[in-house]
């Protein structure tokens, strides 16, 4: 092979669209099939291995508060000093064992163990390596270039369902989380492998000149625990509904394909949502983008506490996976805004180990509050509270910074 050749290849994998395409299916992977596809399974576990539901949806919570404090800050700075690749790599793998592990944990030792797995492959290949990767390479259109990076996960979360519910019925749920795992590393591994990353975005991103941000002059901004605190409360928000939306659907005697059916509604809505808050992220303020996004996620639940009529769960899946497709997608590109790119590894480890915490500490709070009496009634009032919290508290972040290509375009000059 020649060097021009060898120089097109590795140009290549280095392009925009390569990075987008790589995302995208690391997001697939790692988020849309990983954390919308072991939900699915809860109510196998709950039956055969006899957890409760409170049991079931707090694996996602140990694994988090074990890894999220220890790797996180970790994860962001390895991030910022070495590129995204390697940590994909890592939690490609990881992910991988979580799902070959759980299939079998009968064990809540061995449940919380490999939820751990579980939690390092989100933490090291998920959102967080991902976020910087775009970043680093879009400027004036990052807002759409992650919104459709991000279609990722609705698309992934959208077919693991009607997936599992197929595989299920030929090899049996742990069979069919363990093809799962394998088909998890086949999907995300391969592209990440061949991106040539540290500085090699350095050329496109220096467009617009910023100077690191120190970390303790972050930990000083009060901006910062704005963003935090407030994007805890829509995380938790929807955490809580994603991790008991298939065990709230069991209790009004929906068969698994019609849940499936369910919950593609949600993340194909989801591909929607994504790319129209992306699209508003670049024409308007991402402060009230955020917002709209946390009040659209709070009269979603409001949806399941009116009177049963015809179509009301589809309802709720439409206006609810509208909101969950911007509502992680919002939160790096207002850190990039504040805090610039430079920083956006450190800053997002950080907001992702108490985002990461806020989504593993409401579904067990639900969980709890569960009664055959009463439902989720009380547990579903409290993540509307939370969510409109997360408004109150998100109004108060000021108008960040955004860019136009004009404005790229002369400071390049």
């Amino acid at each position: 092979m020649s060097k021009i050749s060898e120089y097109i290849i590795s140009e290549n994998k280095s392009s925009k669209p390569y990075i987008l395409i790589t995302v995208f299916l690391s997001l697939f992977a790692l988020v849309g099939f990983a954390y919308y596809g072991l939900p699915f399974f809860f109510d196998f576990m709950v039956n055969d291995f006899g957890y409760s539901r409170a049991q079931v949806t707090s694996g996602n919570a140990a694994g988090k508060l074990v890894v999220a404090p220890l790797f996180g800050f970790l994860a962001g700075w390895m991030i910022d000093k070495y590129g995204p690749r390697p940590l994909m790599l890592f939690g490609s793998l990881c992910m991988g064992i979580s799902f070959i592990g759980l299939s079998h944990s009968s064990s809540l030792s061995m449940f919380y163990i490999f939820y751990i797995f579980n939690a390092m492959g989100y933490v090291f290949g998920g959102p967080l390596p991902c976020q910087v990767l775009i970043s680093k390479f879009f400027d004036h259109n990052r807002g759409k270039a992650m919104g459709i990076a991000y279609l990722g996960i609705g698309v992934g979360g959208a077919i693991v369902p009607i997936l599992a519910t197929n595989v299920e019925s030929v090899f049996g749920w742990q069979n069919a989380l363990i093809i799962l795992g394998i088909l998890i590393v086949l999907i995300s591994f391969p592209m990440a492998f061949f991106i040539k990353d540290k500085d090699r975005g350095k050329t496109k991103t220096q467009k617009i000149k910023q100077t690191p941000v120190k970390m303790k002059e972050i930990l000083r901004n009060p901006n910062f625990y704005l963003l935090a605190v407030g994007s805890m409360c829509a995380i938790g928000a929807v955490g809580g509904i994603n991790q008991h939306l298939k065990l709230y659907l069991s209790d009004f005697d929906y068969s698994q394909s019609m849940a499936a059916n369910i919950f593609s509604i949600v993340l194909l809505s989801s591909l929607g949502g994504r790319v129209l808050m992306g699209w508003l992220a670049d024409i308007i303020n991402r402060k009230y983008v955020m917002m709209i996004i946390y009040l659209i996620v709070t009269v979603a639940i409001l949806i399941l506490f009116l009177p049963l009529f015809p179509g009301r769960i589809y309802l709720f899946a439409v206006v609810f996976g509208i909101g969950l497709g911007g509502d992680y997608m919002i939160i790096p590109l207002i850190a990039g805004d504040l805090f610039g790119v430079k920083a956006l590894g450190r800053v997002m480890g950080i907001i992702l180990v108490a985002d990461g915490m806020a989504d593993s500490f409401f579904p067990v709070i639900v969980g709890y509050l569960y009664n055959d009496v009463y439902g989720y009634k009380l547990g579903f009032s409290i993540l509307i509270a939370v969510a409109l919290l997360g408004i109150l508290i998100v109004s108060f972040l000021p108008k960040s910074k955004q860019y136009s290509s004009k404005e790229v375009e002369l400071q390049t000059s």
